[in-house]
């Protein structure tokens, strides 16, 4: 099945979302530049385009598209599922979510999860911050925080 690409700009940059008729296999972060695909786009690709649009508009807080299968370690699969229990406008640590799944001395291993995560804002990775700093972010830390002041959180260590 052939995967289609739709860009959409945000202030912070231009995010990629990847996918077919199965379901978004990727949103890719404004500093991996890609090239929009032209013809035939999924109804499942546009519809996460559109969402994702009216989110950086500040218009939308859920999500509700279809995610393609991805290969992933249980582990991994657990802390994705766990970072779409946090709210929207609200942060967790990464040692909340070890906690989440189980393996409370997990922590580290869940910031690896988190940069395995092929569905960024989707899957709110962004709302996990370290238990003394903002922590890191696959699309750079300024990108991270204005996600999270876009949500409403003013978050500084």
């Amino acid at each position: 099945m052939d995967e289609a690409i739709v860009l959409v700009a945000s202030p912070v940059g231009q995010w990629g979302v990847i996918g077919s008729s199965l379901g978004v296999s990727q949103i890719t972060m404004p500093n991996q530049p890609l090239f929009a695909t032209s013809g035939h786009i999924p109804r499942v690709v546009a519809t996460a385009a559109t969402q994702l649009e009216q989110y950086f508009a500040g218009k939308r807080r859920t999500f509700d598209v279809s995610l393609a299968p991805h290969t992933a370690t249980t582990f991994q699969q657990r802390c994705w599922e766990a970072l779409q229990t946090i709210p929207y406008g609200e942060v967790a640590t990464y040692a909340d979510v070890a906690r989440m799944v189980g393996r409370p001395l997990a922590a580290r291993a869940v910031g690896n999860a988190n940069h395995a995560n092929p569905w960024p804002i989707i899957v709110p990775c962004h709302r996990v911050v370290a238990s003394t700093s903002m922590g890191g972010y696959g699309g750079g830390v300024d990108v991270k925080q204005w996600l999270l002041e876009l949500e409403g959180v003013r978050y500084s260590k």
